[in-house]
């Protein structure tokens, strides 16, 4: 076995070693809750990651699965004692795997599109035709599910529909605004280019209304994420190495998205898993993340009035945080402008920060378990009676939207920026 091998887990080496097992991730994992098995705790990846770095268990697909089952949504990190960081140590423990076993053909496929734009919309809709022909017939418990899943697949799965003209494309690069006020560029990423495009007009409407000069680098690229999941990251690399030019290439205030997983990816990931790779970058990773924030932080920063700009007709709404929020602490700016709309109630429903079970490729690789996660959050939504659950994520709405329309529910699925723009939209 070679060092290049080893490097990933060696690198936390030290953070497992904070690990006790004494089981408090247990009652935090939305994972445990699902599956009902130690290997889904924080404890069980840590130890399995430990094993791995002695390299005394079975590279096999029981072992592949196993490390699998994480959401990397934080909520054992954040109730962690030692604060161990489970998150880094799934991520480096799938690097590990990647690099000893390769990485599944999905993954291959990933990587592939997410380095590509123009393969994206193809891939989405490529997947969506030719998947269920593929698995229809292959049992949810098969390895091959495993090794060759395909995403957004299920016979009741609710896709959402792919834009017919990406959001980048709309518009030029730089929108001018007025003397003197702030200039932001624009990390739109894939699913507001691609899927969600109103997010991105409506995001636009609002910092366009305060004044501001609007940059949407052409040559931005997806986050990288979808690979991080996989543990291929080689192509994070690449695509953070695109990322940071597209995005030093012009002065700007801020790096604002309106995705709580893009935010998520520049304003910690990047530095914290990236940075620590490749040192060379970490300064440059660092800088992007000091400067990058969120869309409804950066709003109430600004001043933004919704009473101005926000819905007018009465609405019972609650609100959903995404996990990559919740860890950055961004909770109250949100709701603070929603409470300021005209004709919003705003209620809140239990559990409104727990994990909605999307997780990137936990959703492609454990569907059903994703559904099961899901339903507690669509049940807690229901009860609120509300008329629209409201969230800054775009990949959360498409999960959220999905288990609503599994529970039979017609609750809408908005984005924060949606309610706040309706006025200066309609």
């Amino acid at each position: 076995m070679t060092k290049k091998q080893t490097d990933p887990l060696e690198r936390v080496a030290q953070d497992m070693k904070k690990c006790v097992k004494c089981g408090a991730c247990r009652a935090n994992c939305p994972a445990f809750s699902t599956f009902q098995r130690e290997p889904a705790t924080a404890r069980g990846k840590v130890a399995l990651a430990q094993h791995l770095a002695k390299g005394d268990i079975t590279l096999d697909d029981g072992t592949y699965a196993a490390m699998s089952k994480c959401l990397l949504c934080g909520s054992c990190v954040d109730k962690c004692p030692n604060q161990v960081p489970t998150d880094e140590i799934v991520i480096a423990a799938r690097e590990a795997l990647a690099q000893r076993r390769g990485l599944t053909t999905f993954h291959k496929a990933v990587g592939q599109v997410i380095r590509n734009r123009k393969l994206m919309n193809f891939g989405a809709l490529a997947a969506a035709v030719l998947g269920p022909v593929f698995f229809r017939k292959v049992p949810s418990t098969s390895g091959l599910r495993l090794r060759f899943p395909i995403p957004f697949l299920g016979g009741s799965r609710h896709v959402p529909q792919i834009a017919k003209k990406p959001f980048m494309k709309r518009h030029p690069e730089v929108i001018k605004g007025e003397p003197g006020k702030p200039t932001i560029v624009f990390f739109v990423g894939c699913m507001t280019n691609f899927v969600y495009t109103e997010i991105g007009e409506a995001t636009l409407a609002l910092f366009r209304h305060l004044g501001c000069t609007v940059i949407i680098p052409q040559g931005q690229q997806c986050c990288g994420l979808p690979g991080m999941s996989g543990g291929d990251l080689n192509t994070v690399r690449e695509l953070a190495e695109q990322n940071l030019a597209a995005l030093e290439k012009y002065p700007a205030d801020y790096v604002m998205t309106a995705c709580a997983t893009c935010g998520g990816a520049l304003h910690k990931l990047y530095p914290l898993v990236i940075g620590k790779r490749n040192p060379e970058l970490k300064e440059r990773l660092q800088a992007l993340a000091d400067r990058t924030v969120d869309a409804a932080v950066l709003l109430q920063k600004l001043g933004l009035h919704p009473e101005e700009t926000g819905a007018a007709e009465g609405m019972r709404i609650t609100y959903h945080d995404p996990c990559h929020h919740r860890t950055a602490g961004i909770a109250k700016q949100p709701r603070a402008l929603l409470k300021e709309t005209p004709g919003l109630e705003l209620v809140e429903m239990e559990g409104a920060d727990r994990c909605c079970g999307l997780g990137g490729t936990f959703n492609v690789y454990h569907y059903e378990s994703s559904l099961d996660i899901n339903a507690g959050k669509s049940a807690a939504i229901i009860d609120t009676g509300a008329d629209a659950v409201v969230t800054g994520c775009p990949g959360c709405i498409m999960q959220l939207s999905d288990g609503l329309k599994q529970a039979g529910d017609k609750t809408r699925v908005l984005h924060t920026v949606e309610l706040l723009a309706r006025k200066i939209r309609s």
